[in-house]
């Protein structure tokens, strides 16, 4: 890549950093923005919107901000509060203090991803030299000159964009380029998805290290003549920064994949019409197929609070989460479920449904080939061997889908039971019964017979094995 073309790539970002540049010396805005970003993200008192109080958020779910002395302070002078602190490159001080360095990025993942998702107001200058670890184990932030401010509807575009780039839907993932103003109206989009496709490989090179992951995109940002808003340059440095100063406590940190269970926390937890979309998007292939591997991975994550709230998690799974920020809120859940549901019964859903019954039918298949293989001797076996293995994989995740969904149903039965009720009573509810009874009828009319007659003989000759050992 051409020292060109990289300077291309980055001339938004250089833009946006020079006209901070001249907000950073402007200490009056500076000491308005660590104010407004304490009482979003600190634990420092802050005003209580609703009755005007003063109120103490909980400390282990914020970060330390100093505190501005206005009565000192003018647009050439910042006074601020002194905070003593551990420098996040300092391992050996890190370690005399036994800080937690897991909670530690926590910390900082959990603020930044609220910045960024969640609020809007994000610091766009998280590097070790803003980021301070204080003796009551969290980080406390400085530097409050380079903020940015993104409205909500390019907040909800970075959740999708990070869902289309985890799905490899290169076609969601360059619409979402065009909506967001990335690449100017006319481009053929389907151009777009080819070069992002191309630059992802066949898979092997997939990634989620951000700097690997921006690398990829560069060469196709360069050809398409990427424009990026101002505010989302900003993000790219912070996300950067965000990266860079984890990997000091953990080099293999990496950012992407480490906020995913708050992007999935965030879908589940809006019941607006964007969040549920992109919830489907992220469990539901554009044909309509199931990703059982993602259904899997949520309800696993899901059941993981399960078991953290009834004191069975593994200590390894606890200590990952030292602030309960993973953790999914069940109404939110139960609402998510019941919504995605009603999809599926939908009009809108009958795609789903004919692979809801083809997935049904194979882990059917997989239960019988079990009892019938070696019998089937008109087929193939290379075909038969291969839908048994498409079969035992569908098999097992729907089974450990059970076993996870188990344990998250324990948190709140009431709620799960009375969601299935109300969509079981739904008359869509019945149809889509009816045709999976059909379906299996057909499918196994011509199998029932020898299955049955070889799973009874089975069992007889178990049970009378059981029996002969009984009488020794």
């Amino acid at each position: 890549m051409s020292l060109c073309m990289l300077m291309d790539i980055f001339r938004s970002i250089l833009n946006e950093q020079v006209r901070h540049m001249f907000d950073e010396i402007d200490y009056v805005l500076e000491g308005k923005n660590a104010e407004r970003f304490a009482s979003l993200y600190g634990f420092n008192p802050c005003n209580d919107l609703k009755g005007g109080n003063t109120m103490h958020q909980k400390e282990e779910n914020c970060v330390k901000v100093p505190k501005i002395y206005w009565d000192l302070t003018c647009k050439g002078v910042l006074t601020m509060e002194w905070v003593d602190g551990i420098k996040l490159t300092d391992e050996a001080k890190l370690e005399k203090a036994c800080l937690n360095r897991r909670k530690l990025i926590d910390q900082g993942l959990y603020c930044s991803l609220r910045q960024l998702l969640e609020v809007g107001f994000f610091h766009a200058d998280p590097h070790p030299g803003n980021l301070v670890a204080i003796d009551s184990g969290t980080l406390a932030y400085f530097d409050f000159g380079m903020m940015g401010d993104i409205p909500r509807h390019f907040r909800v575009g970075l959740i999708q964009m990070l869902v289309h780039f985890v799905n490899r839907d290169t076609l969601g993932l360059a619409n979402d380029f065009l909506s967001l103003g990335f690449i100017p109206e006319g481009v053929d989009i389907q151009s777009v998805s080819d070069a992002l496709q191309a630059s992802f490989g066949d898979g092997t090179r997939q990634s989620r290290d951000f700097e690997a992951i921006m690398n990829q995109l560069y060469d196709v940002m360069y050809e398409f003549d990427f424009s990026l808003p101002p505010d989302y340059a900003l993000v790219i440095r912070a996300l950067g920064s965000l990266e860079g100063t984890a990997k000091v406590l953990d080099p293999n940190f990496k950012v992407v994949e480490s906020a995913y269970p708050f992007v999935i926390g965030r879908l589940l937890a809006e019941p607006n019409p964007d969040m549920r979309r992109i919830l489907r998007e992220l469990l539901i292939c554009n044909d309509g197929s199931v990703r059982w591997n993602r259904l899997e991975r949520l309800i696993a994550a899901i059941s993981e609070q399960a078991l953290e709230s009834t004191g069975e998690a593994s200590s390894e799974a606890n200590s990952s989460n030292t602030m309960g920020w993973k953790s999914f809120d069940m109404r939110a859940v139960v609402g998510a479920t019941e919504d995605l549901l009603h999809f599926i019964l939908s009009e809108k859903g009958w795609r789903v449904r004919v692979f809801l019954v083809r997935d049904m039918i194979k882990v059917a298949d997989v239960i019988l080939q079990d009892e019938v293989v070696g019998y089937n001797l008109d087929e193939k076996r290379e075909t038969r061997e291969k839908s048994k293995f498409e079969g035992n994989s569908t098999f097992m995740r729907v089974v450990n889908g059970f076993r996870y969904l188990r344990q998250a149903v324990k948190l709140a039965p009431e709620m799960w039971t009375t969601m299935l009720i109300r969509v079981a009573l739904k008359p869509e509810f019945h149809r889509f019964t009816l045709d999976i009874i059909s379906a299996f009828s057909i499918h196994f009319s011509h199998k029932l017979p020898e299955t049955f007659w070889v799973f009874i003989s089975r069992l007889l000759h178990k049970m009378g094995r059981n029996n002969r050992f009984n009488d020794l």
